[in-house]
């Protein structure tokens, strides 16, 4: 096995594009696992990914598809004002079936759903950075402010009813954010191991945190040293990163799960 392979410079964009995600999907999954809709990461992920099949059919970028399929799929979500997973297993369903079908249709649909699923990040370059970079600020900018709500909005649902918001704004501001995070994550690791680092981290970090900044904290920590661990262990053992992430992600979980039961 090559080490220097893991310090090319040809992996630095990637690295980086990979960084920024592992960064930025645990912690909004912890806010997605505290509305219990931790089925929203596969859901809107999914859409995105139908939109990047039907994008290569028919426009370009499939990127700029791939973030306005996920960000219908939010805004359709937050308007319903439908708490709980059963709005996502629709899109779940919704966005697998699309995909498929437009992917049989297309002279280069097994190509992208292949990518969409085994993920193609040493293949990201300066747009995925630059998106990326801006929604690190955004979320840095806006969490804040919404991170309160969300909190409220859980432990205290009738506070906003009882003030005349039935339909809280900060609602759909998450949603959305949430789902174009995810639209960049489904097109560079794949849709699965967008799941996973929305899920596994912070279901991990809610068993073992004290308080809820330690679990913001250690579902980040948990995601950024898997992520490491797999970028690492992909190149040098020529494998798909998206499988190799899950893999990690998984052993971790297990590995916690039984410290534990000691």
């Amino acid at each position: 096995m090559n080490f220097s392979l893991v310090f090319d410079r040809l992996f630095l964009l990637p690295f980086l594009n990979g960084l920024a995600l592992a960064l930025l999907l645990p912690l909004l999954g912890c806010y997605v696992r505290l509305r219990e809709e931790w089925l929203a990461a596969l859901g809107l992920a999914q859409a995105a990914a139908a939109g990047v099949v039907l994008g290569g059919m028919f426009l370009e970028p499939v990127l700029l598809i791939a973030l306005v399929a996920a960000a219908l799929a939010a805004a359709a979500k937050a308007l319903l004002a439908r708490s709980g997973n059963d709005a996502y297993a629709v899109m779940i369903l919704f966005g697998w079936s699309t995909a498929l079908i437009a992917a049989a249709n297309s002279v280069h649909g097994d190509d992208l759903s292949r990518a969409l699923i085994q993920g193609q990040l040493y293949f990201t370059g300066l747009p995925h950075l630059e998106g990326l970079a801006g929604l690190v600020l955004l979320t840095a900018a806006i969490l804040p402010w919404i991170s309160r709500r969300l909190l409220v909005g859980r432990f205290f649902p009738d506070m906003f009813r009882a003030n005349g918001l039935a339909k809280p704004h900060h609602d759909l501001v998450f949603d959305l954010l949430v789902a174009i995070t995810l639209a960049f994550a489904a097109t560079a690791i794949g849709v699965f191991a967008a799941f996973a680092l929305v899920f596994i981290p912070p279901w991990i970090a809610f068993r073992f945190a004290p308080g809820w900044k330690k679990t913001l904290i250690g579902s980040v920590a948990i995601a950024v040293v898997c992520y490491l661990i797999s970028f690492a262990a992909a190149i040098l053992l020529d494998q798909p990163f998206g499988p190799v992430l899950v893999a990690v992600l998984l052993v971790a979980a297990l590995g916690r799960l039984l410290r534990r039961h000691h």
